[in-house]
């Protein structure tokens, strides 16, 4: 029998948390940020209602109880977040704090795709960024925050809705928007809101759709079930000081995730992601018990469960296929599960790469990795046939929300290029999970205990435990739960505010921003919430609050060097724009890094990547001009450790002959900065170099911006190691470099 290539497309639409008990007037709830509103009219609806124009394509979406139950809290009216309260608020009442915060936190968005779009948005976004806040404050008019509070709310409204006529007449007013103006805009904010779970439960009752769910507020399962697990993929784990250790709240997640779906979608779901796709064999006899049949998790997972590496060629696709793009059957005491595992890199590229990309290339991309995976497994069963015999399954599964905010019109070109490509190929056919498992159930076993405890980050928890901060978080919540066990009076029914407390604090979300690895603006704010969420848990059972929840769990600053954090996509143009280096690696050089760099013109070094270009920015000291007071050459060298090739020496001139300029490497490229002009080269047998051809950009303004594509480094495979140099040169005479005595360690995607 043939088959077509099956490719399962998994969105997960999650938010934490960000209510906690009103201290205001009875049946109200307050919320602390405004995440779920913004998103909910963004991306929740639009992705579905452009897949249903569609109707051959067929996808999962998971949609975790946290953020429905709060879009519920919005479409009664019963939210209101300090970003929602000040928008409300008349100008003429708006006090200076009030004043302050609009122009601090209006602005939290995407500039290139959210704001700029906006003439008078990018208006104001362009005065805050040359003039600084102090100068808003001092010289803008009432208006100018009327229409800030009003751009901030309609330029999260998805591109898909702009043809209602509210919301094109709101747009091409563009200004000199009145409070009531601004209540119609948050008016049709909650009507977007109320159509999301309707829209995904019509479309699953037609067979286009599959909704999945997550456990209740997003918990590491794993680790809700033993701290300890933080140790497979990583032995040498620092752990809390207390064990934590209550998998009976792992079913109390399950059932209450379980009974809330049958009240939204009129019956039982069939398919779980496991929360940051984390998973253990412990947890697997409570997910088979709760009555699910199948989970997802990443490729890391089963390479670290079955001992296999995945390997890539330069192009991303896999050598071995075959093992990876099929669903696995998990054998546990209370029932057999299916487990399907995602394409990491695929996933990724849609997440963090495509959004850099023309619409239509990045489309054709995706659609051009599909058929040469197509190809690939017609080759490896070896028949000789243009069709494949088996029933291949590639999961591409990735976050559904937070990547549109870096596409074009959020998403909504490259989405229409990609499905209307898919419609037109019968070699490739999109199904839902359950769909597919329930005509190609699982041949392959994984026997029980075998599965690998880890996430879809490496494998391991080390994003949510291990660091000291994110430690002291879960001893915090260790004392929590302790005292709540010390209080069997309390059950759900009889004291549900505890209970409510703790299931938000076991959530995933916070120990996602404490310690090194993520941070955003507002990290001090998610520090905040989850000790309210711990605080309320003691409040309830009448027990004193601790004295240590009244202090921050971590350091809210910002640190010195650091490794990247996640890709980034910067805009070459030498301005160095902050959003778009924000999640960057970052190195300081000045007057910081010892004797040799204290006159150095170059102040800090930014570098990070996408699966399309390696990134490197240079900050310089105020005033200097190459050429005049720096050497105007600057040379990035790529050194492959413990890789066999052909290597070359560089001119040391007046850079110390020792480690690392003494090293020998395989790629130079060299910017002139007064030009601008990049010459490249590859090194060959007998330690000579060859020029080649190059795509790298430069760019000098403020900073000078260097991207270079991966595919000048064609030696490079996906997870390779390289690391770089920089010199600074006249005349080819290599005169300083940097960082000193050190390299950048640069992972390709």
């Amino acid at each position: 029998m043939s088959h077509p290539l099956y490719v399962a497309f998994i969105w997960h639409q999650h938010q934490p948390l960000y209510r906690t008990r009103s201290t205001g007037p009875a049946g109200g709830v307050d919320y602390h940020l405004p995440w779920v509103r913004l998103h909910g009219t963004k991306d929740y609806l639009d992705l579905v209602l452009l897949l249903e124009r569609y109707p051959k394509l067929h996808q999962t979406v998971n949609l975790v109880p946290s953020l429905i139950l709060q879009l519920e809290d919005y479409i009664a009216g019963r939210a209101l977040d300090p970003y929602l309260k000040v928008a409300l608020t008349p100008v003429e009442q708006l006090t200076p704090q009030q004043k302050r915060f609009c122009v601090e936190r209006f602005f939290d968005a995407n500039h290139h795709t959210l704001i700029d779009p906006h003439p008078r948005y990018r208006q104001l976004y362009e005065q805050r960024q040359e003039n600084g806040v102090e100068w808003c404050l001092e010289n803008w008019q009432l208006s100018d925050y009327g229409d800030l509070a009003a751009w901030h709310n309609l330029a999260w409204i998805d591109p898909l809705f702009w043809d209602d006529e509210d919301i094109a007449g709101w747009l091409q007013k563009g200004r000199d928007f009145t409070l009531g103006d601004r209540q119609r805009i948050y008016s049709k904010q909650r009507d977007i809101l109320s159509r999301i779970v309707p829209q995904h439960r019509k479309m699953q009752e037609n067979g286009q759709l599959e909704v999945t769910t997550t456990p209740y507020t997003h918990p590491i399962l794993p680790l809700l079930a033993d701290t300890n697990s933080g140790r497979v993929a990583v032995p040498e784990m620092g752990l809390p000081k207390n064990r934590f250790q209550w998998p009976e709240d792992i079913p109390r997640h399950l059932q209450k995730a379980w009974n809330l779906y049958e009240n939204w979608f009129g019956r039982s779901p069939r398919g779980l992601w496991p929360s940051e796709q984390s998973v253990s064999p412990s947890i697997l006899p409570d997910v088979a018990k709760q009555g699910f049949e199948w989970l997802c998790s990443d490729e890391a997972v089963l390479g670290w469960t079955i001992k296999h590496f995945f390997h890539r060629d330069g192009s991303g696709n896999l050598f071995e296929p075959e093992i990876l793009y099929r669903p696995y059957r998990l054998k546990t005491p209370a029932g057999d599960l299916a487990i399907v595992f995602r394409d990491h890199r695929l996933s990724d590229t849609i997440g963090f790469t495509y959004g850099a990309m023309e619409p239509k290339q990045a489309a054709s991309d995706l659609v051009g990795h599909l058929e040469a995976i197509s190809r690939s497994l017609k080759y490896r069963e070896g028949t000789g046939k243009t069709t494949l015999e088996n029933p291949y399954l590639v999961t591409i599964a990735l976050d559904g929300e937070n990547c549109w905010e870096y596409y074009p019109e959020d998403g909504k070109p490259f989405l229409e290029a990609l499905y209307g490509l898919l419609s037109d190929r019968d070699q490739i056919q999109l199904v839902s999970v359950a769909e597919y498992l329930d005509r190609f159930p699982p041949t392959e076993t994984i026997a029980e205990g075998q599965l690998h405890s880890g996430s879809w980050v490496d494998g391991s928890f080390t994003t949510w435990i291990g660091d000291p901060a994110k430690n002291r978080a879960w001893d915090l919540l260790y004392d929590a739960r302790k005292t709540m066990e010390n209080h069997p009076e309390a059950t759900e029914d009889s004291n549900p505010e505890a209970w409510e407390a703790l299931y938000a604090a076991e959530g995933s979300d916070w120990c996602w921003w404490f310690g090194e690895g993520h941070s955003s603006e507002q990290d001090a704010m998610f520090d905040r919430l989850y000790r309210e969420h711990l605080a309320t848990i003691y409040r309830a059972l009448n027990e004193p609050i601790p004295e240590k929840l009244r202090h921050p769990v971590d350091f809210h600053q910002r640190r010195g060097d650091r490794r990247p954090e996640s890709f980034i996509h910067p805009v070459i143009d030498g301005r160095g724009d902050e959003q778009d280096w924000n999640r960057a690696g970052n190195i300081s050089v000045g007057g910081s890094r010892g004797t040799m760099h204290r006159s150095s013109a170059v102040q800090k070094v930014f570098y990070g990547a996408d699966h399309l270009n390696f990134y490197l920015r240079l900050d310089f000291a105020t005033g200097v001009k190459p050429g005049k007071d720096f050497p105007p050459e600057l040379n990035l060298l790529w050194y492959y450790p413990h890789r066999p090739m052909h290597n070359s020496p560089v001119p040391l001139a007046e850079v110390p002959d020792r480690g690392p300029m003494n090293y020998l490497y395989h790629h130079h490229l060299e910017i002139n900065l007064r030009t601008l002009s990049v010459w490249y080269q590859e090194a060959v047998d007998n330690y000579r170099w060859h020029s080649r051809q190059t795509r790298a950009k430069a760019a000098l303004d403020t900073c000078l911006e260097i991207a270079v594509p991966w595919a000048d480094l064609p030696l490079m495979e996906p997870d390779w190691t390289l690391e770089l140099v920089m010199v600074l040169s006249e005349d080819d005479r290599y005169r300083e470099y940097l960082p000193e005595n050190a390299l950048i360690p640069i992972q390709m995607p």
